[in-house]
């Protein structure tokens, strides 16, 4: 006879379970006090009589094999990184040996105060994020070894502020680590361990082969449970979320958690493709939806760090801001793609090269542009010794210019003042748009920071205006209508007249060192 015991409320205490299945027992049937019958447990190999069969058809059994097939993928890349899997203990001291700023540093205000973006191992109370100098308790992560020499590569936010480190090879044998460099624009570090001996190195994988949709496995220390593998597929690329200067990041749904910070993320080749390094999360674990460093990325920084002890940076000299619908249109391009050129300063490889404010660039060497940060990223780790090839949108036509890049000086610093200035000098309202200007002045240049920079300031915008609606501020300047420069509130006026009256406006304005287009509906 069949049992089918089912309680009507969801929760069910021990005791009614048992008292449930003794139930369905004495409907089955008395089992008898003694026996001198062994179990005879089914494992495939012998024909028990009172056990039902069920035989797979051909189309199960091939999805079985399929299903087997992926989990000896699995089996196989796990095994094949996991002797290049280390965990990193990080213990306090009075030495600090990082080579930069502090990650802490480098995480905007707003999200540093959220609990939305939290690094692995730095959690703190009220979704805070710990001051990483100096260390009150011992923090971990992990890390993969990546040269035999015992190269490490691993996350800044794991080693920084650390006073020693601590790191446990898959062997159980540890090693404290004799030196170490990080990029906190990055949050790459590199941890070289001297184990007096070859140690097993991770193969490395090419991110930029990976698609969305790819399986990958996240291996590391999640909370402390070493040599941990979950499993996953690529969910996006290129993310940006804001918490470092340099972003790329390959987004994955592997379960990653605090602990997980520096561990690789690994193809089904058994090939590290990433450096897991941040969750989104509300409650501070897994969520679904986790962040890696792509190991291109990555591999050139650790090299750079090894090699120099810094990261050299290349640049070309250009201000730039993302392509907008509205500036799509404004640009003529066929689709929101590129990164628009808001200033090109003096001296610099774009200025010689011919690029001019208004120009979109959509092709750099051999990579498309599509937004500012893939152009960043690819004029970083441009070769200082050639010329490359650079596509631009100009006037709605495809120019291609020929261009040099330079080692970066240092991290230009952009002014947020947005404070209202003085209003002295020739002032002139348009009233259609809703805007007051002046003509800029030396002084106010010079408290601006804008020293030798011509153009218009504008001294007041009514409420509600086009102009308000467009996001313009008093204390903004503006230097350019359209392609036209503008020195003079006559300028400014002659420019506006060339303008069609219901057509959108289109402005270069200027805000301490950095500069935006921003066009007004009318």
């Amino acid at each position: 006879m069949a049992c089918a015991c089912q309680s009507k409320s969801k929760w069910l205490t021990l005791g009614v379970l048992l008292s449930a299945a003794a139930a369905c027992a004495m409907l089955v049937g008395n089992v008898p006090a003694e026996s001198s019958h062994a179990i005879r447990w089914n494992t495939g190999d012998n024909n028990v009589a009172d056990v039902r069969t069920v035989s797979l058809s051909e189309t199960d059994t091939a999805s079985r094999r399929h299903a087997d097939s992926l989990s000896q993928a699995f089996r196989d890349a796990a095994a094949m990184v996991m002797p290049s899997v280390v965990t990193i203990r990080s213990l306090p001291g009075d030495v600090t040996r990082t080579s930069d700023q502090s990650t802490q540093q480098q995480i905007p205000e707003e999200l540093r105060n959220s609990p939305f973006f939290k690094r692995f191992f730095e959690e703190a109370p009220n979704g805070g994020l710990r001051s990483p100098q100096p260390r009150g308790k011992s923090g971990m992560g992990s890390g993969v070894i990546v040269d035999s020499s015992g190269i490490i590569l691993t996350n800044n936010h794991v080693v920084d502020g650390a006073g020693k480190l601590i790191v446990k090879l898959h062997d159980g044998r540890e090693f404290q680590a004799v030196e170490w460099k990080t990029d906190a624009q990055t949050d790459i570090a590199v941890v070289q361990i001297d184990a007096g001996e070859s140690l097993p190195a991770a193969m490395i994988g090419d991110s930029d082969r990976m698609l969305v949709g790819d399986w990958v496995l996240a291996v590391g220390a999640p909370f402390g449970l070493n040599e941990s593998v979950t499993t996953g597929i690529v969910s996006a690329k290129s993310r940006g979320i804001g918490i470092t200067a340099r972003e790329d990041f390959i987004q994955t749904d592997a379960a990653i958690n605090p602990g997980n910070s520096g561990g690789p993320l690994v193809n089904l080749d058994g090939q590290v493709i990433g450096i897991n390094t941040a969750i989104s999360t509300t409650s501070g674990g897994y969520q679904g939806i986790g962040f890696a460093v792509p190991i291109n990325l990555a591999r050139w920084i650790s090299d750079e760090l090894v090699d120099h002890g810094s990261v050299r940076r290349a640049f070309l000299g250009v201000g730039i801001q993302p392509v907008t619908n509205v500036l799509s249109e404004q640009f003529g391009l066929g689709a929101v793609k590129g990164a628009v050129v808001t200033e090109v300063r003096e001296g610099t490889p774009a200025r010689k090269a011919g690029l001019l404010p208004g120009d979109v660039i959509v092709r750099f060497a051999d990579r498309e542009i599509r937004t500012p940060r893939d152009l960043q990223g690819a004029v970083e780790r441009a070769s200082l010794k050639e010329s490359h090839d650079i596509v631009v949108i100009r006037d709605g036509r495809e120019i291609t210019l020929k261009t040099g890049v330079a080692s970066m000086p240092g991290e230009e610093s952009v002014s947020a003042t947005e404070a209202p200035a003085s209003t002295t000098g020739e002032n002139s309202r348009f009233s259609d748009l809703g805007l007051e200007v002046s003509t800029l002045t030396s002084e106010q240049a010079e408290r601006l920071n804008m020293n030798g920079v011509s153009g218009v300031l504008i001294t007041d915008v009514r409420s509600n205006s086009p102009a308000d609606r467009a996001g313009l501020q008093q204390g903004l300047v503006v230097v350019r209508v359209g392609r036209t420069e503008v020195t003079t509130v006559a300028e400014f006026g002659k420019a506006l007249d060339a303008v069609a009256e219901h057509d959108d406006v289109l402005l270069l304005v200027r805000s301490g060192s950095s500069s935006r287009f921003v066009v007004i509906s009318r």
